[in-house]
């Protein structure tokens, strides 16, 4: 996400100074630094990842920011004001029960605080189509949004971002192609294909509004 666009977020989050903040499948944690470093909160990033989370502690320096190393779900115990779940809901099939753990951790009045691609379930052509399909589960904007209800949450933000996402997709595209020589050197030609097909798909399909990405704030009620 852009800097602009997790700025955003975390004021629609209302996160503060002291907030408890909890960011599920935070990678490196780039979004949960910078909003540490303007906000001031309590925060803690958890990933299955080592790698990811030794790079994070590399970077956060001085920031009071705490990692756990976990795999979701279930999603680690304790109780906080704000969830944090970017560009990895995708990931998850079953995203009822992921919900029902979010709404388990998150203090009544808590945000939910998420990106979404939103689309038709994949078509078998599709999944045959796209690298990893396993780890790409769409869903409907309206199923979500009953989903959502269903576990105790009303949406009260949400914001498109399908044009600058697709920018952003079609650069890296670009990128890759007039580095795969590189790219396959250090990963291998095969998954230096995967990567570029991944991208063709993801810039061609959110272009056609074959699938849109939405930011999303629910308030648990």
């Amino acid at each position: 996400m852009r800097a602009s666009e997790v700025r955003r977020l975390a004021h629609q989050a209302r996160i503060g100074p002291r907030s408890s903040v909890l960011d599920l499948c935070c990678g490196v944690a780039g979004p949960g630094r910078l909003i540490t470093a303007e906000s001031g909160c309590q925060y803690l990033g958890v990933d299955h990842s080592a790698i990811a989370l030794a790079t994070a502690r590399e970077l956060t320096g001085s920031l009071p920011c705490r990692f756990a190393r976990a795999h979701l779900p279930p999603v680690p115990a304790g109780r906080f004001e704000v969830v944090l779940l970017l560009e990895t809901m995708l990931a998850f099939r079953d995203k009822e029960a992921l919900l029902a753990e979010v709404a388990r951790v998150l203090e009544p009045g808590g945000r939910f605080v998420f990106t979404v691609e939103e689309g038709r379930p994949l078509t078998l052509q599709e999944r045959a189509w796209m690298p990893g399909a396993d780890t790409v589960w769409l869903v409907e904007l309206a199923d979500l949004t009953g989903l959502l209800r269903e576990a105790g949450f009303a949406v009260t933000w949400q914001r498109e971002y399908s044009s600058s996402h697709q920018a952003t997709a079609t650069a890296l595209l670009h990128s890759y192609r007039a580095d795969s020589p590189q790219i396959a050197s250090q990963i291998g030609v095969r998954s230096a294909n995967k990567l570029i097909t991944a991208h063709q798909l993801w810039s061609i399909w959110l272009g056609s509004g074959r699938v849109r990405k939405f930011a999303m704030v629910a308030e648990k009620q």
